[in-house]
């Protein structure tokens, strides 16, 4: 785990929270717009953020994550220029920044160029949801040697083999996915998630982190009594795709942000 993801959830588990993660797509609907909504979930109280890589197809997200990541290609954004994003965000930012996105572009960069980027850029972790964990070897050697940690997921129907070679494989945390299906907000948990998570806490090595649904700050405190940390994502595309300026669409961000981090603060 890299330094600042250490920080990171110690500090929250001090305070008595989880961590709040973000996730926003890079270039969504441009490079300057995602700079600008980016660095409102940092200013707002995001503990950590994840910046999309966008993908032609992206097999484990909803309609709102796939509809920015075609607007986000449709605009020209390259990786390479999603990790000039992230040293961008990094030169304002201490708070852990970790990328995620599909194994193609990573390839087609290559592996080796794509962590040197990463290094360079001082991003902290990378989640590939195509990546199995039993064939990610020498993806995680790469990432290790860059000082870049991995990321896995987990969900209610992973087999008890899968989540050993997750254990094995995780680096930065683990990522609980409490739904199945794609990604997307939703107005109620999954009944097992919170027994899945003590579970799955109980005997990791490393913090996990539960997403996939949580749309306001009310279902952040709820889960985020069983996690080290909360994943907010469709939600806050949403707001950063609405057909308002710019200026209203930070404000919606910072607001919702606001909303998920009182939501987690301890009572």
């Amino acid at each position: 785990m890299s330094d600042r993801l250490q920080k990171c959830f110690a500090a929250c588990k001090a305070q008595g929270r989880a961590a709040l993660v973000t996730y926003l797509m890079g270039g969504d609907p441009s490079l300057d717009e995602s700079e600008a909504l980016t660095r409102a979930c940092l200013e707002s109280g995001a503990d950590i953020l994840e910046l999309g890589m966008p993908f032609s197809d992206p097999i484990a997200d909803g309609p709102v994550i796939q509809a920015a990541a075609e607007r986000s290609l449709k605009a020209g954004t390259s990786l390479a220029q999603v990790l000039e994003l992230a040293a961008r965000l990094r030169k304002r930012s201490d708070a852990p920044i970790a990328l995620m996105g599909y194994l193609n572009p990573v390839l087609s960069m290559g592996e080796g160029k794509f962590f040197e980027a990463c290094e360079k850029a001082k991003v902290d972790a990378v989640i590939i949801p195509d990546l199995p964990p039993e064939e990610a070897g020498a993806f995680c050697a790469a990432a290790k040697k860059h000082g870049v940690a991995t990321v896995f997921m987990l969900a209610p129907t992973s087999t008890p083999a899968r989540v050993a070679a997750v254990r094995a494989a995780a680096s930065g945390f683990i990522y609980y996915v409490t739904v199945t299906g794609v990604t997307g907000a939703r107005r109620t948990m999954a009944q097992d998630a919170v027994e899945n998570l003590k579970a799955l806490r109980a005997g990791s090595p490393c913090p996990v982190v539960a997403g996939f649904g949580i749309s306001s700050g009310e279902q952040a405190r709820e889960l985020g009594q069983h996690a080290d940390g909360v994943v907010v994502g469709s939600a806050l595309v949403a707001r950063a795709a609405a057909p308002e300026p710019l200026s209203a669409r930070v404000a919606a961000v910072s607001a919702l942000v606001k909303d998920l981090r009182a939501g987690l603060a301890p009572r």
